[in-house]
């Protein structure tokens, strides 16, 4: 494996890491709510009422890139897989996040700050999936 130096972007990279610790801290210090993605949506579709602040953190989100693109160029989306398998692991990234009580936002940033040990199984379990499937996908059944 080497590094696509021409693609490698540590400055950006490090400004994305800290608005979202900066904005996960100003959530949970502010209205002591996570920023989990999935409770965040999920709170949406549940008919939680008088809860504004989840349309205020995903406009956020979501004028986050319109932002950066005002001081640099967006990475080209490129989508290399097939619709079935994107739809498939979709609806598999929902069902993980019912059964570890949480997504990869909630846990690994939010859980693991706060020093949780149940956070940090998760991550780790979020990892070991991911690992083994990649592996698995590329190497064993390949072409995905």
């Amino acid at each position: 494996m080497s590094i696509d130096w021409v693609a490698f972007t540590p400055y950006s990279a490090l400004a994305g890491g800290l608005l979202i610790g900066l904005a996960s801290a100003l959530l949970v210090l502010g209205i002591g709510r996570v920023a989990g993605m999935s409770g965040i949506i999920g709170g949406l579709f549940s008919g939680s009422h008088g809860e504004v602040w989840r349309w205020y953190f995903l406009t956020g989100l979501l004028l986050s890139s319109v932002i950066y693109r005002l001081f640099a160029v967006l990475p080209p989306i490129q989508v290399t897989s097939n619709v079935p398998v994107l739809v498939v692991a979709g609806l598999l990234v929902g069902v993980g996040t019912r059964y570890g009580g949480g997504c990869t936002s909630g846990h690994g940033i939010c859980g693991l700050s706060r020093l949780s040990m149940r956070s940090l199984i998760a991550t780790l379990s979020f990892m070991a999936a991911g690992f083994v499937t990649v592996y698995i996908m590329r190497h064993l059944i390949g072409g995905f």
